[in-house]
């Protein structure tokens, strides 16, 4: 008879999924992301678009240009009563959000973690250097050991001494 062997069923697959490392670490990642993105878009508001506005106005949303003539906007709600109005500042506020945000994460985070990781690459590396040295010496000395005895007893080291010599 011959045994078949046992398919893991689809809960224990989902659950070896679920206990893997790298899922874990990216369930921290979105939630460690989620809220430093409040820390960012503060950061925009209270910061960085006052700091534009001494240029123009403080709210970069308002930055826009009209497609098509007259644009015009209901001040209640906000949107486009005529005209076709291009929201570009809009993407500027987001693609400077996304440029302090991927910063701070890369000289907060990425940056040193490298530098660690290298300093521990190096230490790795230097370490195993010394253990390979040490057993090239190791084989030198019992090489020598070698040597000695077979000078001790008077012959080379391809010699055969015979019984009678």
């Amino acid at each position: 008879m011959s045994e078949k062997k046992k398919e893991p069923s689809v809960l224990e697959g989902f659950k070896a999924f679920l206990m893997r490392g790298n899922v874990v670490d990216l369930a921290v990642a979105v939630v460690i992301g989620a809220a430093f993105t409040n820390i960012v878009n503060s950061l925009v508001k209270g910061v960085i678009n006052p700091v534009v506005g001494a240029f123009g106005t403080k709210d970069l949303d308002k930055y826009s240009s009209c497609l098509k003539s007259p644009c015009k906007f209901d001040q209640a709600t906000g949107t486009a009563t005529s005209g076709i109005p291009i929201m570009w500042g809009t993407v500027l506020s987001a693609t400077l959000t996304f440029l302090i945000t991927a910063a701070v994460v890369y000289f907060l985070m990425v940056l040193p973690m490298s530098k660690y990781l290298a300093r521990h690459a190096a230490r790795q590396k230097a370490k195993e250097t010394t253990q390979e040295v040490l057993e090239v010496t190791e084989l030198e000395v019992l090489k020598e050991i070698r040597d000695a005895l077979v000078a001790q007893r008077g012959s080379g080291p391809g010699e055969r001494q015979t019984p009678g010599q």
